[in-house]
C-alpha cells in the first residue's frame, strides 16, 4: 500500500493555511510507502505533522486488529497535524470488507494487546463522567471522529478537522469500530465493538 503524497499535501495545507494549496516542487514524485512514519522534513511546512501507515497483524500493537471484519493484512495510514488553527487527522484504509460501514476515533492510548488497551476517545474537553455518552462532549467538535464507508475494493477515507490544537496531552491511537458512530444523548460516541487499532505518535 502506497498513500499519495498529494492526500498528505491537501490535508496539511488546509489544515494550517485553512485552504487547500498546492503540493511542493517535487512531492508528488515519491509516494508514502508502507510501513513508515514521516516525519516533518518530508512533508510541506506545518507544526508537528506525523504519517503512520501500516498492515493490521493479529499480534503486536502498531497496528492490531481483533476481528475477522478488518482483515489480517488491512493497510492504514493516518495523517495528522496540529496548528494554531486546530487539529486535522485523515484516514485511509485498503484492503477492508467492502461495501462496509466502519466507525473510527481518535483515542487517548495507544494500541495493546486488547481493544481496551486504547483507552476512551481522546476528547478536548473531557468529560467528568466515563464512559462518555453524553452529546455535549461525545459530539464531532470535541473529539475526533474518522467514521468511513468502503467501496468495493474495500477502500476507504476520512478526515476531520476540530478548531483546537494538541498540547502536553496527545492521544495515542485511531481505532477503528464496528459501526457508524452514534449521536443519540445516552449512545453518543459509541460505535459498537473495537475491531482493530493503530498506534499514531500525536
Amino acid at each position: 500500500m502506497r498513500v499519495p503524497t498529494v492526500v498528505v499535501a491537501v490535508l496539511l495545507c488546509g489544515a494550517v493555511g485553512g485552504v487547500v494549496c498546492g503540493v511542493a516542487d517535487g512531492a508528488a514524485a515519491a509516494d508514502v510507502p508502507l510501513g513508515s512514519v514521516v516525519g516533518p522534513e518530508r512533508l510541506p511546512p506545518a507544526s508537528g505533522p506525523v504519517v503512520v501507515t501500516a498492515s493490521f497483524a493479529d499480534t503486536g500493537v502498531a497496528a492490531v486488529t481483533y476481528d475477522p471484519r478488518v482483515p489480517v493484512g488491512a493497510g492504514v495510514a493516518v495523517f495528522a497535524v496540529s496548528a494554531a488553527a486546530g487539529t486535522t487527522v485523515a484516514l485511509v484504509t485498503r484492503g477492508l470488507l467492502p461495501g462496509r460501514e466502519y466507525g473510527a476515533h481518535v483515542h487517548a492510548a495507544a494500541c495493546g494487546a486488547v481493544p481496551a488497551a486504547a483507552g476512551p476517545h481522546f476528547q478536548h474537553d473531557v468529560d467528568p463522567v466515563s464512559p462518555s455518552v453524553d452529546p455535549r462532549y461525545a459530539n464531532p467538535r470535541n473529539e475526533i471522529w474518522l467514521d468511513l464507508t468502503t467501496d468495493r475494493a474495500g477502500n476507504g477515507f476520512a478526515h476531520s478537522a476540530v478548531r483546537w490544537s494538541l498540547d502536553d496531552r496527545r492521544p495515542g491511537s485511531v481505532v477503528i469500530h464496528e459501526t457508524h458512530t452514534h449521536t443519540e444523548p445516552g449512545h453518543a460516541g459509541t460505535a459498537g465493538a473495537r475491531l482493530a487499532c493503530v498506534t499514531v505518535p500525536f
